[in-house]
C-alpha cells in the first residue's frame, strides 16, 4: 500500500505542476491536455515512460491536427467523430504507430471534435500534451529510492519462501502426510510467479537507475540484483523436481534415508541465512560455510535410498551449486564445493 500511496501522490504532483505550466507559464486556457499526458505518462513503469512520452505526444499531435483542421470546415457531430476517428487512426497506423499512438489518435481527434473544437487551438493543445509529457519526465528523474529496494527484497522474499518450502518437505516426508506434500508442491509451483515478480521489479529498478541521472550511482547495486535471478531461477527449478519427487515419495511410501532428510533440513535453514543477509542489504556470503558443508555431505550414497531418494540427494545438490552462485561465487568455483558422489557401505562405518 506504501508503494501505491507513494505512486498516487507521484500523479497528483505531476498533474497539478503540468497544470499549473500550461496556465501559469504559458498562460493556457484550460489546458487538459496537461495534467492527463502526465498522468497517463506518470502511469507506466520507468522503462516504458519515455517511448511512452513519445507516443501519447505523437498521437495527440496527429489527433489534435486532424480533429482541429476537420472541425474548421465541417463543424462538430456524429458523422464527423466516425470520420475524424477512422482518418485519425488510419493516419497513425499509416506512420508506423503501434496501438498505444493510434489509440491516442483516435482518443484526441474525438475531444477536439466534441469539446474543443475552437479553430486554431490544435497547436496549444499538442504543446500542452508536451508540458505534460515533460513534468513527467522531469518527476522520472527524481524517481523515489523504493524502485532500486524492491528487487533486493523481493529476491529475499523468494529465498525465504523456497526455505518454507523445504521445511515442509521435510515434515511431510517424516509424517508421511500426502496432503502436506500435495500442499508443498503446489507451493512449489507458484513460487514461480513470485521469480517473475522480481524479474520485473529488478527490471524496473535498473530503467530507474538509467533514466535518472541522480539515481546512477546505484547502478552497480540494482545490477548486482539483477545477476541474482539466473540463479535463484535455476534454483526454484530444481526445488521443483525436488519437492515433487519428495511427493511421489510419500504417496508410495518409499523410504528416503534419514540423512538425506538431515540434509534438506541444513538447506532450509541455510536458505533462510541467505534470506536474511538478502534483507540487511548485504551480499550473502556468509552462507558459503554452510552450503560448502552440505555439499560435502551430500556426496556420500546412502545404499538404502531408492529412486526417489536419489533424485532429491542429486537436486539438493544442484541446489547447492545455485545457492552458491546466488552469493556471488562463480560457476567454476561452486561446482569445487560439490565433490563427486561417493558410495558410504555398512562397512565404512
Amino acid at each position: 500500500m506504501a508503494s501505491r500511496l507513494a505512486f498516487i501522490v507521484q500523479c497528483g504532483l505531476g498533474a497539478a505542476v503540468a497544470w499549473w505550466v500550461a496556465t501559469g507559464l504559458l498562460g493556457h486556457v484550460r489546458p487538459f491536455f496537461a495534467p492527463v499526458t502526465a498522468i497517463v505518462c506518470l502511469g507506466m513503469s520507468y522503462g516504458q515512460r519515455l517511448r511512452r512520452v513519445g507516443e501519447v505526444m505523437s498521437g495527440v499531435a496527429v489527433g489534435v491536427f486532424i480533429g482541429d483542421a476537420f472541425v474548421h470546415v465541417f463543424g462538430s457531430g456524429s458523422w464527423q467523430i466516425v470520420v475524424v476517428v477512422v482518418i485519425s487512426m488510419s493516419v497513425a497506423a499509416l506512420l508506423g504507430a503501434g496501438m498505444i499512438l493510434t489509440t491516442q489518435a483516435g482518443v484526441q481527434s474525438v475531444i477536439v471534435t466534441t469539446l474543443v473544437a475552437g479553430p486554431g487551438q490544435g497547436f496549444t493543445r499538442w504543446l500542452d500534451a508536451v508540458v505534460g509529457g515533460s513534468v513527467a519526465l522531469l518527476f522520472t528523474l527524481v524517481a523515489p529510492a523504493a524502485p532500486l529496494r524492491r528487487p533486493r527484497q523481493q529476491a529475499a522474499l523468494v529465498v525465504e519462501e523456497i526455505s518454507g518450502i523445504l521445511t515442509d518437505t521435510v515434515r511431510a516426508l517424516r509424517e508421511k502426510d500426502g496432503d502436506l506434500a500435495s500442499a508443498t508442491l503446489s507451493r512449489a509451483r507458484d513460487s514461480e510467479g513470485m521469480l517473475t515478480e522480481a524479474r520485473a521489479l529488478s527490471a524496473e529498478g535498473i530503467a530507474v537507475v538509467r533514466l535518472s541521472p541522480i539515481r546512477r550511482r546505484h547502478l552497480p547495486g540494482v545490477q548486482a540484483i539483477a545477476d541474482l535471478l539466473e540463479p535463484l531461477d535455476r534454483a526454484i527449478r530444481n526445488l521443483r523436481v525436488l519437492v515433487r519427487r519428495a511427493a511421489i515419495a510419500v504417496w508410495r511410501d518409499e523410504p528416503v534415508p534419514t540423512a538425506y532428510l538431515r540434509l534438506l533440513e541444513a538447506l532450509a535453514e541455510t536458505t533462510t541465512d541467505i534470506s536474511r543477509e538478502l534483507f540487511e542489504r548485504r551480499l550473502p556470503t556468509h552462507a558459503r560455510v554452510g552450503l560448502h558443508r552440505i555439499g560435502e555431505a551430500s556426496a556420500v550414497i546412502d545404499p538404502s535410498s531408492g529412486l526417489s531418494g536419489e533424485v532429491m540427494r542429486a537436486q539438493i545438490r544442484s541446489m547447492v551449486v545455485d545457492l552458491l552462485m546466488l552469493t556471488g561465487m562463480p560457476l567454476d568455483e561452486a561446482r569445487e564445493m560439490v565433490p563427486e558422489s561417493m558410495t558410504h557401505g555398512p562397512e565404512d562405518g
